[in-house]
């Protein structure tokens, strides 16, 4: 640790965690822990437990979990330094000056060196569209309809044709080619050598929400006749993370509109920006992502789609409806007709046009319904059953049942299906559980993360961690039995090592702060999953007595089977005679 971890732990304690997460998602009380929607996949029904006495949480649904530097570490793609700074700067504790070697300064500052070039290529692209030989970039902007102010304002700029022009800038400006590889600007090849990534591009810096610029899009300014991508974006690099970041977003959460515009492509940012919608954003060359709906969720409660109105627009603006809706935003969609984009419709009609129809966007539970009935020709009986059928499917998912009766009344009317025939199909639906599935993603990670498996002996063992943090009066009940050494190898015996060692110390157990002890994200996930397997709530203290002594005796005879195999395989008689008296003294402890 590059700060002593008594200064680590006076961060964690000066950040409740309940209100560090409760300041990125919806929290509500149920028991003695917080639930929430997890921001790490798509889910409906709330399965992140943050608890207050632990100062930790965990999700149910996908396993990670940790304390509150894991949570900001994950949610705003942080290094541990980071989030530390972040959270000291948030309890307004003052974090002292380091020395550091060069190694480590190297390291530290790898973030802040990418940024440094970002920022100088950003420059010279700038200058490269004043230059001369960018009239034809800076051409082809103000033909678009943009303003020399606006192309300021976005920085936009050129990247000439020739293929190491920018890595001849950078190296004279001293950067090495290892972190210039890192940059995703420039690719090296021992063969080939340099090249520079963009050619003969208009460039579109992307920047974080703090205004630093993060990675680039390059568009090319004609159809050239050669397979090569209309539009080109930095690859993932240790600052840039497309499926977090949202294009104009660092303009936009600054806009006083109650809403945010969210757009295809660059351009139609831009242009709505000139236009006065300054809030106004976009993804950046990818999908719409969880990640995106909880970037747009710190800024508004409304998010307007105002995609293009071509088939693809629509397809993508209907796999973007479920992702917002998850998120708790409300959805509306901007309809652009006989306009293909926000750019072409204000081009045509007007600023006040295009108000118009923000003013008069329709909700997304109707667009869906619309473009769903372009799949059926209501014509036919056979087929109107059909789709009225798969509307009463769709009125299944509001779980609310005044929102529910009001969505259900209006379809109904501009339909014209009988609203008493439909209601009672919705509640048929709804009792035999059929209903639009809900849409998830695979959490992000999950598939490298290394799940505990929950097989007898490891539930056994989490449940008496989980015990005996909640209540440390156990540690006297259980003190001549079970150790830490009787716990499985690897995480198990590692947390419960800990676990004894700072109750031991402190009289005391906070999980939080042996997650701190890992550094890895995905084992503090791990090492959270271990403290939240309590059942206790759901038993009388009858029961709950006789799972606490069935659950240590069946930790103790594991541990006394594998070193009674031991015994046997290096022939040690003098551990098998203990182990066999061991076992004969377990069943006269009498625990509670």
């Amino acid at each position: 640790m590059l700060y002593p971890q008594e200064l680590i732990e006076e961060v964690r304690s000066r950040n409740d965690i309940v209100s560090v997460i409760g300041s990125y998602i919806h929290l509500q009380k149920r028991g003695s822990n917080h639930m929430g929607l997890c921001p790490f996949h798509n889910e409906k029904t709330p399965s992140l437990s943050v608890s207050s006495s632990k100062q930790m949480y965990h999700c149910f649904g996908c396993g990670v979990g940790g304390n509150v530097f894991t949570f900001i570490m994950e949610y705003e793609n942080y290094t541990f330094l980071e989030a530390l700074k972040f959270l000291a700067d948030r309890a307004g504790v003052q974090l002292p000056e380091q020395e550091y070697s060069e190694e480590e300064k190297r390291q530290m500052n790898l973030r802040s060196r990418l940024l440094e070039v970002n920022k100088e290529a950003a420059k010279y692209f700038y200058y490269q569209m004043k230059s001369s030989g960018g009239q034809a970039a800076f051409r082809y902007l103000t033909s678009r309809g943009l303003t020399e102010e606006i192309i300021k304002r976005f920085g936009l700029g050129y990247s000439n044709r020739y293929r190491d022009d920018l890595y001849r800038y950078l190296k004279k400006l001293g950067y090495n080619d290892l972190l210039l590889a890192q940059s995703g600007l420039v690719t090296i090849d021992e063969e080939l050598g340099a090249r520079d990534k963009f050619r003969d591009r208009v460039i579109f810096p992307i920047m974080d929400t703090n205004h630093r610029v993060i990675g680039f899009g390059g568009r090319v300014m004609a159809n050239t006749g050669k397979e090569i991508p209309k539009y080109l974006n930095s690859p993932e690099t240790k600052i840039f993370d497309k499926s977090r970041n949202l294009y104009g977003l660092n303009f936009a959460k600054s806009s006083r509109k109650q809403n945010i515009l969210l757009c295809e492509g660059y351009l139609d940012v831009i242009a709505l920006h000139q236009a006065g919608f300054t809030n106004a954003v976009a993804a950046l060359g990818t999908a719409f992502t969880p990640f995106h709906a909880n970037l747009l969720k710190r800024y508004t409660k409304e998010v307007l789609l105002t995609f293009d109105s071509d088939s693809a627009g629509i397809q993508a603006a209907l796999r973007a409806i479920p992702i917002l809706k998850e998120a708790g935003l409300s959805v509306k969609i901007v309809d652009m007709n006989p306009y293909k984009d926000p750019d072409d419709f204000i081009k045509a009609l007007g600023i006040e046009a295009y108000q118009e129809r923000i003013d008069q966007a329709k909700s997304s539970f109707f667009f869906e319904i619309d473009m769903l009935q372009k799949n059926y020709d209501l014509s036919d009986p056979e087929q109107k059953t059909k789709f009225f059928y798969e509307i009463a499917k769709r009125l299944v998912g509001f779980q609310e049942e005044l929102e529910r009766n009001v969505y259900l009344d209006a379809v109904a009317k501009n339909y014209q299906i009988d609203a008493e025939h439909l209601s009672r199909l919705v509640n048929k639906f709804g009792a035999q559980g059929i209903g639009i599935k809900e849409i998830r993603e695979e959490p992000r990670s999950l598939g490298k993360r290394k799940i505990i498996q929950d097989d007898g002996i490891s539930k056994a063992q989490k449940l008496l961690l989980t015990w005996l943090v909640e209540d440390n009066s156990l540690f006297e009940k259980i003190k001549n039995i079970v150790g830490p050494e009787d716990f499985s190898e690897g995480i198990y015996y590692e947390v419960a090592k800990l676990v004894f060692e700072q109750f031991e110390k402190d009289h005391a157990v906070i999980p939080a702060k042996i997650i701190n002890c890992f550094e890895d994200k995905e084992v503090q996930s791990e090492v959270a999953a271990l403290f939240n397997a309590s059942i206790r709530g759901e038993m009388n203290e009858a029961d709950w007595k006789k799972a606490l002594s069935d659950t240590i005796i069946r930790i103790k005879e594991n541990s006394l089977d594998i070193q009674s195999k031991k015994a046997i395989e290096d022939n040690d008689m003098a551990l098998l005679q203990r182990v066999i008296a061991e076992k004969a003294n377990l069943k006269k402890h009498t625990i509670l």
